[in-house]
């Protein structure tokens, strides 16, 4: 059976991507950081599809977090099929003259340098120049990348900036050995990371913005995500496609 791993897959679209791949078939492991009850929540939700759930702390801006995360996947489960990496954090609302130096080296830990060291891990797994079968990656970027988020979360669009041109770049250094790079740049979403940020009322203000007027639900989000790891993408690397709305 086909295997997904999902990071901070215990809430918002990674759990939804995680609900989802049950649904689609394939055994699934998420890692998460802190909410353990959250994270059993989504396992037992996947094995009540019937398919196997494995659920791993693991902080992604600590590399030997990721390393012992991709190993206990490995003993078991075996290689991942599809690799979605999602855990990321905005960090406080801030404008550039405001921002705290911790805040930014947070985010960008989290957001830029744990992207590379699990796409590090995927591909030593994945690739055929290391021995295997191939496979899929995606990352969860956002349409901050491109909106800039002036007044709000600058650092946020910024990490997220570096998150599309690792795609761009992994793609095209992959692509003859097997594994597939994509991205998802989901816009305005209803989980609870606005509240989180300390923005709960950011959703109903920016909505209007939307040329669909609402915003989009995680599921929505990892519908496409899973379509982009599937083999119906099969012709599809280095693309960031746009989940927003039309915004």
């Amino acid at each position: 059976m086909p295997v997904l791993l999902v990071t901070g897959g215990s809430r918002g679209i990674g759990a939804a991507v995680a609900r989802r791949a049950a649904a689609d078939g394939y055994d699934v492991a998420l890692t998460y950081a802190d909410d353990d009850a959250a994270a059993r929540s989504v396992a037992a939700e996947v094995e009540a599809c019937g398919r196997r759930a494995l659920a791993i702390r693991c902080d992604v801006a600590r590399e030997s977090d990721v390393v012992a995360a991709f190993a206990a996947v490995d003993e078991a489960f075996g290689v991942p099929d599809a690799v979605v990496l999602n855990a990321g954090i905005t960090g406080r609302f801030a404008r550039v003259d405001e921002l705290d130096v911790a805040t930014l080296e947070r985010v960008l830990a989290v957001n830029v340098t744990g992207a590379f060291v699990c796409a590090r891990e995927a591909v030593r797994r994945m690739s055929t120049a290391h021995g295997a079968r191939g496979g899929a990656i995606a990352f969860v970027s956002s349409r901050a990348a491109s909106l800039g988020s002036p007044g709000e979360y600058v650092h946020y669009a910024a990490s997220k900036g570096a998150v599309n041109t690792l795609t761009i770049g992994l793609a095209k250094e992959v692509a003859r050995e097997g594994v597939r790079v994509n991205a998802i740049a989901p816009g305005l979403i209803a989980t609870e990371i606005h509240a989180r940020a300390g923005r709960p009322e950011r959703l109903e203000r920016i909505a209007a913005a939307v040329p669909m007027e609402r915003p989009g639900t995680p599921e929505e989000v990892a519908t496409a995500i899973l379509w982009i790891v599937s083999p119906a993408a099969s012709y599809v690397t280095g693309a960031i496609l746009d989940v927003g709305g039309g915004r």
